[in-house]
């Protein structure tokens, strides 16, 4: 929390005393989709420093937002878990991040390319159920970055979490799907779409036909790609 506050007793100002902090909204929304070990908050804020998202999750803790508890099964492993408070805030976050989606230009928001975080929103919203009941894996190339950030691999496998990987996991490739970064951004945000992309040359699918054919239903976008946006 800020060393200093605003020294308003103004609910507006109280709130803003424990969530405006550098982080701490974007901390929130993790733990709001799920993420619950310190590894996996990490991925989802992979700009923050260990050493603040520490410092972060302790200040959450100490507001009655968080709780930190021994993994079910696994002793020694940790796992942060909302509290009643901490889910209360899910409108919240959804309302931020609804807000800037109508209102913050599609220029200013595409300026913040990053691979990772993309590739782990997408990991996480993935939905297996219309695939295949076998392990499907889905490469995604981003031809215009370094060959140290371009390919990307999804490995789906019934009732199981699907994994990204950043170094080729082994397996046959089902469906490869070559972009670039700042298409596939576009593409999850909502502000174009798949076949707009494959008609404009800027995506090429190729593999399975029908994991191609069913992409809809599967490659889930990002939850504010819904909202409609109020400004160019």
């Amino acid at each position: 929390m800020p060393d200093s506050g605003y020294n308003q007793f103004c609910p507006v100002a109280m709130a803003a005393e424990v969530l405006g902090a550098r982080w701490t909204l974007l901390l929130l929304r993790e733990l709001l989709v799920g993420a619950a070990r310190f590894n996996d908050l990490r991925r989802g804020v992979p700009r923050m420093s260990p050493a603040l998202l520490s410092k972060r999750l302790k200040d959450l803790e100490t507001a009655g937002i968080v709780t930190r508890c021994e993994a079910s099964g696994e002793p020694g492993v940790f796992e942060y878990q909302l509290t009643n408070a901490g889910r209360d805030l899910r409108k919240v976050v959804e309302e931020v991040g609804n807000w800037g989606q109508r209102w913050i230009e599609t220029a200013a928001t595409l300026e913040h390319l990053d691979p990772e975080l993309l590739m782990w929103d997408i990991r996480r919203n993935i939905d297996p159920r219309p695939m295949p009941r076998r392990r499907t894996t889905i490469q995604i190339i981003f031809k215009d970055l370094a060959k140290s950030r371009q390919n990307w691999w999804l490995v789906v496998q019934p009732d199981r979490d699907v994994d990204l990987c950043s170094v080729e996991p082994g397996f046959d490739v089902d469906l490869y799907l070559s972009t670039d970064l700042r298409t596939m951004t576009e593409i999850w945000m909502g502000y174009t779409t798949i076949a707009r992309a494959k008609e404009q040359s800027k995506l090429f699918i190729s593999g399975n036909r029908q994991l191609e054919t069913s992409i809809r239903s599967w490659f889930t976008l990002s939850p504010f790609a819904k909202v409609e946006k109020l400004v160019a």
